[in-house]
């Protein structure tokens, strides 16, 4: 499930092991892993009349990277050397939300917060942590939270919001074990988000009242 590749030798990692990227130290290549999600459609997720857009997760510059982040102790955050994530994390949860609402076939249409569409709603998130955790344990766990707010486009409005917090420790300590933890947490963070999104916006939807027809 782990797609890895070469990065050019051009990008440097000053220290080996897990530790904080930059200097000028001795140059070795980096491996990209971009994970590749699938999430199976809920049973229970309602099928809904509505088009969704799903705004640009906002986050902090260290939290949107694409430095695999490491938490050894609480006071103290670094990167794992020789390894990045294809995209900033913030575009991976985009991406992994956008092809779960995709593939659900419960919404009419769903699209980036910039494709222009006319949606009825907008998900907005926050993503407040995507980090391999200590967490005083031998492993780490893959850590990933995310706020998220359901605006009914036409007023304005927040007709739902909710905080979701996934941590799946991993099998090892090495990055392909954190990277694995990190598949299975965004799977499961995904399949919540989405099945909320779906409950919250049709049972909002009841309520709407619909525009004036024009005279």
């Amino acid at each position: 499930m782990l797609a890895r590749t070469a990065l050019a030798a051009a990008l440097a990692v000053s220290v080996a092991g897990c530790g904080l990227l930059g200097g000028a130290g001795d140059h070795e290549r980096a491996t990209i892993y971009a994970p590749d999600v699938r999430i199976e459609p809920d049973p229970s997720w309602p099928r809904v009349d509505w088009q969704l857009a799903i705004g640009n997760a906002a986050s902090s510059r260290v939290t949107d990277s694409p430095r695999i982040n490491v938490r050894p102790v609480p006071s103290e955050l670094e990167v794992y050397a020789g390894a990045a994530w294809a995209q900033p994390a913030t575009e991976l949860l985009e991406d992994t939300l956008l092809r779960a609402f995709e593939d659900s076939g419960r919404i009419e249409a769903v699209a980036g917060n910039d494709s222009g569409i006319r949606s009825d709603y907008k998900l907005v998130l926050d993503l407040r942590r995507f980090e391999s955790d200590y967490a005083g344990a031998a492993v780490p766990s893959a850590t990933i939270e995310v706020a998220a707010k359901l605006l009914y486009n036409r007023e304005q409005r927040v007709a739902a919001s909710r905080t979701f917090l996934q941590a799946v420790p991993a099998e090892g300590t090495d990055v392909d074990a954190v990277v694995a933890a990190f598949e299975q947490a965004l799977a499961a963070l995904t399949a919540e988000v989405v099945g909320w999104t779906l409950a919250s916006g049709n049972a909002d939807a009841v309520n709407v009242v619909p525009p004036p027809a024009p005279r």
